[in-house]
């Protein structure tokens, strides 16, 4: 079966989305692309989600919905989501998330051209908390490498450097490719450790045009901790509990010695920098409390 004719699953998990999540069903039902499936994942709601749902799935075939018994927590059901769909393509969609109509159909063409790919980004735009909206271009093509410890290197470049510029995790994957990825244990930055080992499974396509949105805040580490279940006292301890799960990426991939001591290398100076970010702040905000106290009265 072409591309163009291929089942395609755009997965919603939600919780308590009832203000927003019929926003992002009519984008995707809204999609050029024929052959659509919509998976939706309450995660026991509270609020009027699973009306909204309901009624929707009950008027449009192509909507499959499922409530979880019970909160099974943000990335679990991140992870039903994919298991649920049926589509030879995929894409996850939360509930702020919107789709432009060509956005399947344009991804789909990328894909179809090169079968080495895993997945197929876009640029986005981000709508933020004082009512602007942000985007960034993605201009690279260490993605594309058939080296994966290069798309390892391109994948800790953009996520240090300008991570709205890419972003694989609200990308068309091919789906029984990406769920042989690992999806590992809830923690901090897990997104970003998925991400890492999605690049190191196989190179990825892009489409340089915003087809694609979503709601974006700047949240403290503490209050991310809370909403994943996870203890607090991690955020202090985020960069090392990431770079040791970068660390364990690499050690689960066929790599030549070279190969693996050139993504430890990588690995390494991540770990470095971000502590030099840290002390660096540290250092400023104990400045301005010194000049604080020192200060006339």
């Amino acid at each position: 079966m072409a591309a163009s004719e291929s089942l395609v699953s755009v997965g919603v998990p939600v919780y308590n989305g009832a203000g927003r999540i019929e926003g992002t069903i009519t984008s995707v039902l809204a999609q050029d692309h024929a052959n659509l499936e919509l998976v939706i994942c309450d995660n026991a709601s509270t609020d009027g989600t699973e009306e909204i749902c309901r009624d929707w799935a009950a008027t449009d075939p192509r909507v499959v919905y499922h409530r979880q018994p019970e909160n099974i927590g943000q990335i679990p059901n991140f992870t039903d989501a994919i298991r649920r769909a049926r589509g030879e393509f995929y894409r996850w969609a939360g509930d702020d998330n919107w789709l432009a109509p060509t956005y399947v159909s344009r991804c789909l063409e990328v894909l179809a051209a090169d079968e080495r790919l895993l997945l197929v980004t876009t640029q986005q735009a981000y709508a933020c908390p004082d009512g602007s909206t942000r985007t960034a271009a993605y201009t690279g093509t260490g993605y594309l490498s058939g080296d994966p410890v290069d798309r390892f290197a391109e994948s800790l470049r953009m996520l240090n450097e300008n991570p709205l510029a890419m972003d694989p995790l609200y990308s068309l994957m091919r789906r029984e490719r990406v769920m042989r990825v690992e999806r590992g244990r809830v923690m901090l930055r897990e997104d970003e450790i998925y991400a890492a080992r999605m690049a190191l499974a196989g190179p990825w396509g892009h489409v340089p045009e915003i087809l694609a949105g979503r709601e974006w805040e700047a949240q403290p580490q503490g209050d991310i901790a809370r909403k994943l279940g996870v203890p607090a006292w991690q955020a202090r301890f985020a960069t090392l509990f990431q770079c040791r799960e970068l660390l364990r990426a690499l050690g689960e991939v066929p790599l030549t010695p070279a190969q693996r001591r050139r993504g430890r290398a990588l690995v390494a100076r991540m770990y470095l920098r971000r502590h030099g970010v840290t002390a660096a702040r540290r250092g400023r905000k104990l400045m301005s409390t010194t000049r604080l106290l020192g200060s006339p009265r």
